[in-house]
């Protein structure tokens, strides 16, 4: 047992970011309305991060902090934010300010190619396994992949979750929530043998189980996205 009463450590937790295209409060309170009254168990006290690249030092913070907070979501962190009084305003609110990506280099005058030292011998990439679950996922679950495609070969209750940073595949009943591409990635895809899930993602773009197509109700499945579209076409 450390003899530290706390530790800090560094971790990755899948968020959803909540883009505000527009500052006046009562047009987002209709918007989040609409879209919370869509999956009110999956967004009932969400943790979210809110992107404010569209919104300048005009809009009335305290006022639009307030009406997201009333929907039920839990902001946790601002993202995009350039307007330098906005920004004044959302650190008055006590909101940590979230920079995203990182900088790029600054550009450098090339050396004399005669200092330059022999290129080093090249470092294999390391292999990154899948992460396999062999046991049923209960409601209530939430099975994370970091980094590396999620494989279940059993099947996943309603209320249950699967979350990857890779592609997801479900050998079973899959009835809970898959979530695929969770760090953005575009090409991540879902398999799954029989498909009757509360909601499915890839790369942010989500579908509800009413509108997962009639068809492919308990149906094998492959679900991707195609220009931006999430799509599902027959497995097999």
């Amino acid at each position: 047992m450390s003899n530290t009463p706390i530790e800090l450590k560094g971790s990755s937790f899948t968020l959803s970011v909540v883009h505000l295209h527009d500052a006046n409060p009562e047009i987002i309170r209709q918007a989040l309305e609409d879209k919370i009254a869509q999956a009110p168990a999956f967004l009932k006290n969400a943790p979210v991060v809110l992107n404010v690249s569209q919104l300048n030092g005009n809009a009335n913070w305290a006022q639009l902090h307030h009406i997201i907070a009333q929907s039920g979501l839990r902001v946790v962190g601002i993202s995009g934010c350039k307007d330098e009084r906005l920004k004044s305003d959302i650190a008055r609110a006590g909101l940590p300010l979230l920079s995203e990506g990182k900088e790029k280099a600054p550009r450098t005058t090339p050396a004399d190619p005669s200092d330059t030292p022999p290129p080093a011998a090249p470092v294999a990439t390391p292999v990154t396994k899948s992460r396999l679950i062999d046991t049923p996922i209960r409601s209530g679950q939430r099975i994370y992949a970091p980094h590396c495609d999620l494989i279940v070969t059993s099947h996943v209750s309603a209320g249950a979750e699967l979350i990857a940073d890779g592609n997801i595949h479900i050998y079973g009943h899959m009835r809970g929530r898959a979530l695929a591409g969770a760090s953005g990635d575009k090409d991540a895809q879902i398999f799954c043998t029989h498909l009757a899930a509360e909601l499915v993602s890839i790369g942010g773009e989500y579908w509800l189980s009413d509108q997962i197509p009639a068809e492919f109700n308990d149906k094998a499945a492959r679900l991707k996205l195609v220009d931006g579209v999430l799509t599902v076409e027959p497995l097999y």
